[in-house]
């Protein structure tokens, strides 16, 4: 039977996620109608709103919903633009999709580096926040390759003293830890429902009180005129369902630390270096390299006996390049060796044990060949 570690990238839909989709899909109005059928669907978006927001401590009025992720960081940097901000700070370790919107907003970029840890320098965000010009600063709540949590609330107090804008990406850090827009201090969060064991394809932008989004795409009014498109129904409300379960299990998904440590100690007795190791990182994060033996060949080699893993950013998975975390934190001789292994709702303990036994097997049969090919050469 297979075990699936790679929730970081996509979690498993959850079975109630699956249950409320197929309820919407099989009555599905348009929820901008005003017969029977749209005010159904109607009052589902609603429901999801709610649910979304509770998650993250906000007003469901602060919920923009959107086709992921991706769509939601665009919007919230353009947004920041439009209200002022002359230039960005982009975190080092950031989601692609954050750096390449970063790179093509027009306005002046610099990089926010990480320490050999991966946690953000602070000291550093507050030269760069005291020079001219106000500053939107983007960064995530949690890597989603390492899983190193970053000091949000401290770099918002540096932001908002200087008068810029705090965008955080909590895509990976929601419904693994806490995530209080309050307690955060973000201008800006964003969310994706299959983060959260929802489906892939929705998302959402979550705003501060007092704070306006502008519009990426055009067209009618829906999402209160902030976001145009007949909205995906189905998956706004299990989107709902999956933060609704998420929330609900914050306390559940603490169980993997031991799980996770545990595993973590047989890896590092083989020769793994774990990434971002001495610092806070989510529960339900591993992420490791070893120097010799290339992401894609542990990943094909994992797979062949039924465990599933990933390489970092699944946006990067498949593409034999260096790792941006570990890159940033300066250990390139480890940047192409890297695996993430993330558990999630339906990963158990012997999931853990499972990757742990067949990793270790798998490094040792690799050593043993290197070393018979280096007496061949002799």
């Amino acid at each position: 039977m297979s075990v699936y570690l790679d929730y970081n990238a996509s979690g498993l839909v959850r079975p109630e996620v699956q249950e409320i989709m197929a309820k919407a899909l099989a009555d599905n109005g348009n929820p901008s109608a005003v017969h029977a059928a749209g005010r159904r669907a109607r009052a589902r978006i609603e429901t999801a709103r709610a649910q979304v927001a509770d998650l993250v401590g906000a007003d469901p009025t602060a919920i923009i919903f959107s086709s992921g992720g991706t769509e939601s960081n665009a919007q919230a940097i353009h947004s920041a633009l439009a209200a002022g901000c002359e230039r960005l700070i982009v975190g080092a370790t950031e989601h692609p999709c954050v750096a390449e919107a970063a790179a093509v907003s027009g306005v002046p970029v610099e990089v926010l580096p990480v320490d050999a840890d991966g946690v953000l320098d602070l000291a550093w965000l507050a030269d760069a926040l005291a020079r001219p010009g106000r500053a939107v600063v983007a960064i995530h709540h949690a890597n989603n390759e390492s899983g190193v949590i970053q000091p949000i609330a401290e770099a918002a107090a540096l932001a908002r003293a200087a008068g810029g804008w705090l965008h955080v990406d909590a895509i990976q850090s929601a419904g693994k830890i806490p995530v209080t827009m309050r307690v955060l201090g973000a201008d800006s969060l964003t969310l994706s429902a299959h983060k959260l064991g929802g489906p892939q394809g929705v998302g959402a932008l979550v705003l501060r009180d007092g704070v306006s989004a502008v519009r990426i795409l055009h067209g009618s009014g829906q999402e209160r005129g902030l976001r145009a498109g007949t909205e995906n129904v189905p998956g706004i409300a299990g989107f709902g369902v999956a933060a609704d379960c998420a929330a609900r299990d914050l306390d559940a998904a603490m169980a993997h630390v031991a799980w996770r440590d545990a595993a973590e100690a047989k890896v590092k007795a083989a020769g793994a270096t774990v990434i971002g190791g001495a610092v806070e990182r989510l529960p339900n994060t591993l992420f490791m390299a070893v120097e010799g033996w290339d992401s894609p060949q542990q990943l094909i080699t994992l797979d062949l006996v039924g465990v599933m893993v990933s390489a970092g950013s699944a946006c990067s998975s498949g593409k034999v390049k260096p790792s941006k975390a570990i890159s940033a934190m300066g250990l390139h001789h480890l940047a192409t060796g890297g695996v993430r292994v993330s558990g999630g709702w339906g990963t158990t303990e012997a999931d853990w044990t499972r990757f742990a036994d067949a990793w270790v097997m798998a490094w040792d049969k690799h050593k043993a060949r290197l070393q018979e090919r280096a007496k061949e050469i002799a």
